[in-house]
């Protein structure tokens, strides 16, 4: 059977590591309330070793009493460890390279002192009762033999989850498919966490993949936030599991567009008008095809109910408009016109609309409705 996905969002550690997001003690804890609201389970909360002031803010989130739990991401290092359990949390990440690359190149050293480096760091993470997850920074382009050995060594110390990081978002969904399934079939007694980045836009479907793979706890940030193209985001996987996978991770969807709105305004980051799921435009509609396929049923061009996410759909009227949705859009502005009114209105709404490159205002268009009848009348 299928067991339950849980949420771990990491917009408050990931995502503010996004090159200058900076997020102020009441943002954060704005941010975790609307998550805890919305039912995420997991908190990724902040790092730490960083220094008293994230410390500070990390103890004020675990004052909150949230029913989610608060996480702290980690270097699997005994010193970060303790900095984390001077915060009141109760359970941790702790990370180690785990690529080839990044063992040789980054940390200098070798797969046996990684191994031994996760005995340490783990061990004292159990002695003192933190749920933990060993984070496996590069995993993506990770040796898999040596993940079993890493999985196998986190089964034996009592370690609660396994991190798979694609760290440089350059795996496709397919190999994810495939790893995944190859570490959960190999050492079943652990779970597995996917974290996945968007440098080659395949965040979401990495995500997705690794869930359909086995795993069950995903990582994302609200809007993609995070380190260069940034980290899955919170809304699209949700809604992707939802519509695409008919699988419900136990979020309340509704509050999407409120929160998206609020992290972009916090993170000086803009909310693309076309962001999947939250975007201003994404339900909007203005080809003659689509409006008028629109306006008989919703469900022939929308995936799901815009209302879903705290969104509506729009009708606009532009270069591609037709009939149909010009007088969907009028009767909208509470005007109601026949196609007889409708097709002269047309060309020049449509020709203006070309002539300034967008799609045309409530005020434009009842400009052009008070516009002199041209429409020749009867002898």
């Amino acid at each position: 059977m299928e067991k339950d996905i849980i949420i771990d969002d990491t917009t408050l550690r990931d995502g503010e590591q996004t090159a200058g997001v900076v997020f102020s003690r009441r943002e954060k804890i704005t941010i975790a309330r609307m998550l805890d609201a919305i039912g995420v389970r997991e908190i990724e909360c902040g790092i730490p070793a960083m220094g008293d002031e994230e410390r500070a803010g990390i103890k004020a989130l675990v004052d909150l009493g949230l029913n989610a739990r608060l996480l702290t991401w980690n270097r699997a290092l005994i010193p970060e460890i303790k900095a984390s359990i001077s915060c009141g949390v109760k359970a941790v990440d702790i990370s180690l390279s785990v690529s080839d690359q990044m063992i040789a190149h980054k940390l200098r050293t070798d797969r046996a002192a990684v191994k031994e480096q996760l005995k340490v760091a783990l061990g004292f993470a159990k002695e003192h009762d933190l749920y933990v997850s060993v984070g496996g920074e590069d995993a993506g382009r990770a040796d898999l033999t040596f993940l079993v050995e890493l999985m196998e060594i986190t089964r034996s110390l009592g370690g609660d989850r396994f991190r798979f990081c694609d760290t440089l978002g350059m795996m496709d969904p397919f190999t994810m498919f495939d790893k995944i399934s190859y570490l959960r079939r190999t050492v079943p007694e652990v779970e597995i966490e996917v974290h996945t980045h968007n440098d080659l836009g395949m965040a979401t479907a990495n995500a997705i993949a690794g869930i359909k793979a086995g795993a069950r706890f995903v990582n994302t940030t609200i809007n993609g936030l995070g380190e260069r193209a940034g980290n899955a985001a919170l809304e699209e996987v949700v809604m992707a599991l939802r519509h695409a996978c008919g699988r419900e991770s136990g979020i309340d969807t509704h509050r999407f567009r409120e929160i998206s709105l609020f992290v972009a305004k916090a993170s000086q980051r803009p909310l693309p008008v076309s962001k999947p799921v939250v975007g201003e435009r994404v339900y909007a509609h203005e080809s003659g095809l689509h409006a008028d396929g629109i306006i008989k049923d919703p469900r022939n061009y929308e995936g799901f109910n815009p209302a879903e996410v705290g969104m509506a759909r729009s009708i606009v009227v532009g270069k591609h408009s037709g009939a149909s949705g010009l007088i969907e859009r009028y009767l909208g502005m509470g005007i109601t016109i026949d196609r007889r009114r409708a097709e002269p209105l047309l060309v020049r709404a449509r020709a203006m609309a070309g002539r300034r490159k967008r799609a045309l205002t409530t005020r434009e268009l009842m400009a052009l409705y008070l516009e002199p009848e041209t429409i020749p009348t009867a002898a």
